[in-house]
């Protein structure tokens, strides 16, 4: 599963691609929840290749879940 942040006063977003299973879309939801209410700063986030990445709870502008290939289209049309 794709993860996207968008982070505040940035024009990137992070993108990061974690194991697609109830569980842990589970467990990642209720962790940015935490760090949108502020109940912790940081949301700190594992990828499949195990690189941690951390985000200031404060700087979230919107977390995004999708799959892989939701966004990998070419071509013309609709």
């Amino acid at each position: 599963m794709d993860i996207r942040i968008g982070v505040t006063q940035s024009v990137r977003e992070i993108t990061l691609e974690v194991e697609d299973d109830a569980a842990a879309r589970k467990k990642i939801k209720t962790a940015v929840d935490a760090a949108i209410s502020g109940a912790t700063d940081v949301l700190w986030l594992t990828d499949k290749k195990g690189r941690e990445v951390a985000v200031p709870g404060a700087k979230i502008a919107y977390v995004e879940f999708g799959s892989p290939d939701s966004d990998k289209r070419m071509g013309f049309g609709g």
